[in-house]
């Protein structure tokens, strides 16, 4: 049986070139045995470069995919494409001329400018950071700097949630509450962060533990999943949120993302819209 034909496709940008990589890998697998060679052409802003480019695409004709904004380079293409008789598309005209006819605004023809490392990805990148360093009980002694501090008896999404958060800008440090081994002291006199805590159904925690277990290939049963002790550990962790007024999320029927939009909803005005707290 004979290999199905190479499809070449030529991704052109004036920035990066990620924004085309990431649409054509989305379409191209909608295909089944599409054998496909990408040709990646990035930071393409002169005549000069550009004639590389129209060189590779007359060299192994096929579909482009194209961010330039530079008219003069997107006609030379378009021309090119044409004569060839393959397929041009400017992948993110749509997009802007829809926004731009509801917005009443042209928009700024600026190479890469998607990419701008503003301050919102720096705030990402740190809360990112911290997130890490702070996972699963690590390094309380500076919880005070986090946006966010997630308590819960194991395997209630903390950590996929923290990260989640944490991508939103929230420097987000996450607790756990174990039977028989006291918290952290620090946790109880917090000033800054919020601290929510998370709870679960008993019998859907057993669950989760027990696919854990067996994923670990651990056969031993333990108080880690039965039921009566599970109800105890839950219970118990209940009664401490309640002592110390921290408010409650249960997970038991929440996705990853529900549980985040629920801990934010928590946070003060504002807050959550700007992605973090201060900035120390």
């Amino acid at each position: 049986m004979t290999s199905p034909p190479i499809l070449h496709i030529h991704l052109v940008s004036d920035a990066t070139g990620e924004t085309n990589h990431q649409i054509a890998r989305a379409c191209l697998v909608q295909f089944d045995g599409v054998r496909a060679k990408e040709h990646v052409w990035s930071l393409v802003r002169t005549r000069s470069y550009l004639d590389k480019v129209l060189a590779g695409v007359e060299a192994h004709p096929g579909p482009v995919l194209f961010t330039l904004v530079e008219p003069e380079l997107r006609r030379r293409l378009e021309d090119t494409c044409r004569r060839l008789e393959v397929p041009c598309i400017a992948i993110l005209d749509p997009v802007l001329s829809a926004l731009g006819a509801h917005l009443g605004l042209e928009s700024h023809g600026r190479p890469g400018r998607q990419h701008e490392m503003d301050a919102a990805y720096f705030r990402r990148i740190e809360a990112m950071d911290y997130t890490l360093a702070h996972d699963d009980g690590q390094l309380v002694h500076d919880l005070e700097e986090a946006d966010i501090v997630v308590v819960g008896v194991s395997r209630t999404s903390k950590t996929p949630t923290s990260l989640y958060l944490a991508n939103r800008g929230f420097k987000t440090a996450n607790v756990p509450i174990v039977p028989g081994i006291d918290p952290p002291d620090e946790i109880f006199h917090l000033r800054k962060p919020l601290v929510v805590a998370f709870t679960t159904d008993p019998t859907r925690l057993i669950q989760v533990r027990r696919n854990r277990v067996l994923m670990l290939k651990q056969r031993e049963e333990t108080d880690y999943v039965a039921l009566e002790q599970v109800r105890r550990e839950v219970a118990d962790a209940r009664r401490m949120f309640e002592r110390n007024g921290w408010p409650v999320i249960d997970v038991t029927r929440r996705s990853i993302e529900e549980t985040a939009a629920a801990v934010l909803q928590f946070l003060e005005p504002g807050e959550a819209d700007n992605g973090g707290g201060s900035d120390g």
